[in-house]
């Protein structure tokens, strides 16, 4: 005889206006999930979050002091973040820019200027 399977789902019920649902469902459809598939996720997530807020940080007394020694030492650099921030943003690069063959918004501000001082 086949042992009784354990549920281990437990509904959950909600009344919203119909323009919550618009935008929940719109979200979900972009996201190609179902509805509840979308809100379970977001409604976990949101949760975990308000945990992680309030979850005291536990550790030893060593612990501790070494943590403290590490925050009161001097900032040492991690060269991946140091070659990160010498990077030019995408939209900072003549590849991504709209203006790259008409010159750097340096150069385009004193032309903008000019030209105005014409129009009157």
């Amino acid at each position: 005889m086949p042992r009784p399977v354990e549920r281990k789902e437990h509904p959950l019920s909600m009344r919203l206006p119909e323009t919550d649902i618009a935008i929940i469902d719109r979200a979900a459809a972009l996201r190609g999930r179902s509805r509840t598939d979308f809100v379970r996720d977001a409604a976990v997530r949101a949760a975990e979050d308000v945990l992680m807020e309030t979850a005291p940080i536990r550790m030893s007394a060593s612990g501790f002091k070494a943590f403290m020694a590490t925050l009161s030492g001097p900032a040492t650099s991690v060269p991946e973040m140091v070659e990160l921030f010498q990077r030019a943003a995408p939209w900072e690069s003549k590849a991504f820019s709209s203006e790259a063959d008409s010159g750097s918004r340096e150069d385009i501000a004193p032309k903008k200027e000019k030209n105005s001082g014409k129009r009157r």
